[in-house]
């Protein structure tokens, strides 16, 4: 064995520690039962650490130990294993008790070892039966995240760990379960936005259609779940509901959401249409729906298909909707996300006076909270615009910068795919490292298939490695996504480039121009414009929008394009110069 193979691997993880309670005694009284009791709380133990993206590291017995990249999957995936269990009927004195700590591991062959893991099997040790103890470390991780109380079990003395330890017992806000809320009685929304997806209704008379629908749901919810800065309820508590005719509005009391996703699914003949509406909870104002139409036989197609386009829509609803929440907001309540939110708004305004006010916003944001990794990403963006449109005060310091943000948006938002599409495409604009600001794009999509962004900035990429049918292709399946994104100009105007180097002149012309009617002070849109336009001999045109854009843009020079767009093949800077030196730009 090598020196490297030998040398152990050391992480930081949360781990959960689950032990059963009671099982023996069950056995004694009846063995059929506790065997089946066993048998379902290992199927549901192992079902929501999948589905809360964790790993099973060890298991003896009748405990089993879990590994999550992130205290908030750990603790998600405890509350929603408890409230399963706490729901069934059959071995109901079978309970678990569960330990979450937070900490430095030893991985040995897929094993994990050391302190911490010793620490999450004593905390689960105290814990009450249904219940869950975390240590200080998990509870500060998740603080303003959940929609828990905790309780202070103050300094615990733990078998065989040296210091004394601070405990918490989690406790969901206002009892838990749907429907067991005291009169009057309402959860405490996160503070994030929070969504719960309804089981969809089958209007078809034909049962075996239920699983579809069901399908679809669990689909839609672990989409929404990838995206970190939406509190997303678990699928077994939504399906709380199923069959019941419950009010949104008692549904978001009890939940404690903020939006409620419903829905349908009819048959007829061998055609299925779904339809989704997305509702304010607190309102029970109707702010999206759509339907989708398709055959039986490709149904996981369909089901694929529902889902990208579903969550592909919601994603830009809600956050349009958090953002006029977060206008409305007295300023002397702000808090991180809600500085994140004016960032966006003013991000999304294409203006120099808005770009600063984006950066500040965002600074803000991380100042609060330096673990809100898409903070860091989306400051990195505010690079790219000032760069893309001429803006940079600084060209050295700003680089510097993004270098720094990057940095820390990759490293600390490994699983957060805003801040790695926002950390990838600052890194290949504004610092120059297509390759991998490349890499960080295509990491987030791997997070995210449903990144309408990613997809956008993917499209990008490829037009700068001159791939220019894939960038269509990825451009494409942004605007599918997000058919009523903040940026489409932008979409628009990567389409136009690319039609642009593939020698689709009067392609381009028309994507070029509805671009710069959604956004007249995009420099970039204006640049596409007027090129193109003089590569299809439209000369006035061309010298037009360059007129225009010199009055924006009074000092750029033919000289700066290299610099503006970062094109790796040679033939593809030999046309974007020659269009713009015919449309009048200077040397």
């Amino acid at each position: 064995m090598t020196d490297q193979e030998a040398k152990p691997k050391r992480r930081l993880v949360a781990i959960m520690a689950t032990d059963v309670v009671g099982y023996s005694k069950l056995m004694q009284a009846d063995e059929t039962a506790a065997l089946a009791a066993l048998a379902a709380i290992r199927n549901a133990t192992q079902e929501h650490i999948a589905l809360h993206q964790g790993r099973i590291a060890n298991t003896a017995g009748d405990s089993i130990l879990a590994e999550f990249g992130s205290a908030m999957e750990a603790v998600d995936c405890a509350f929603a294993l408890q409230q399963q269990l706490c729901s069934r009927t059959e071995g109901a004195d079978v309970q678990v008790r569960i330990g979450i700590h937070l900490g430095d591991v030893v991985d040995k062959g897929g094993d994990l070892f050391g302190t911490a893991v010793n620490i999450a099997a004593r905390l689960e040790s105290i814990a009450q039966p249904g219940g869950i103890v975390v240590s200080a470390a998990v509870r500060d991780a998740i603080a303003g995240k959940l929609v828990a109380a905790s309780r202070d079990l103050g300094l615990q003395n733990l078998k065989n760990i040296d210091e004394p330890l601070q405990a918490y017992a989690l406790i969901p806000k206002a009892a838990a379960l749907p429907g067991m809320l005291r009169s009057g009685e309402t959860l405490e929304l996160p503070s994030k936005p929070s969504i719960a997806v309804l089981p969809f209704e089958n209007l078809s008379g034909d049962r075996e259609q239920e699983y579809f629908a069901d399908g679809v749901v669990e689909e839609i919810t672990t989409a929404l779940s990838r995206i970190r800065w939406l509190f997303v309820i678990a699928r077994n508590s939504s399906f709380a509901y199923k069959g019941k005719a419950v009010d949104v509005r008692q549904i978001g009391r009890e939940l404690g959401v903020r939006y409620v996703l419903e829905g349908s699914v009819r048959k007829s003949g061998s055609r299925v249409r779904i339809t989704g509406q997305l509702i304010d909870a607190k309102t029970g104002v109707h702010l999206w729906a759509d339907r989708f139409d398709g055959v039986l036989e490709d149904i996981f197609n369909l089901q694929d298909q529902v889902t990208a386009s579903a969550v592909g829509s919601i994603a830009p609803r809600l956050e349009l909707a958090e953002i006029d929440r977060a206008i409305r907001k007295p300023t002397e309540s702000l808090d991180a996300y809600d500085y994140f939110l004016r960032g966006l708004k003013a991000f999304h305004q294409w203006t120099r006076q808005d770009n600063s006010e984006a950066l500040s916003q965002f600074q803000q944001a991380i100042k609060l909270d330096p673990a809100f990794t898409s903070s860091y990403g989306m400051a990195a963006l505010c690079y790219y615009q000032r760069k893309g449109n001429g803006w940079v005060i600084n060209r050295p310091q700003e680089i510097a910068e993004t270098v720094r943000l990057v940095k820390l948006a990759s490293e600390l938002g490994k699983d957060d795919a805003i801040a790695l599409y926002g950390a990838g495409t600052a890194l290949a604009y504004v610092v120059g490292d297509l390759d991998y600001g490349s890499a960080l794009i295509d990491q987030s999509l791997l997070l995210n298939p449903n990144l309408a962004k990613a997809w956008q900035q993917s499209g990008w990429m490829r037009i700068y490695f001159g791939d220019v049918e894939a960038a269509l292709d990825r451009l494409s399946r942004a605007m599918r996504l997000s058919p009523r994104d903040p940026d489409m100009f932008d979409m628009l105007l990567g389409t136009g480039c690319a039609h642009f180097l593939a020698g689709r002149y009067g392609e381009a012309i028309s994507w070029a121009e509805a671009a710069v009617r959604q956004q007249p002070n995009s420099h970039p849109a204006i640049r596409a414009l007027a090129a193109a336009s003089a590569m299809a001999g439209r000369l006035e045109k061309a010298q037009d929008a360059m007129s225009y854009l010199r009055r924006l843009d009074p000092g750029l020079r033919i000289a700066q394009l290299r610099d503006l767009f970062p094109l790796r093949r040679t033939e593809d800077y030999a046309r974007w110069e020659e269009g713009l030196r015919l449309a009048g730009l200077p040397e």
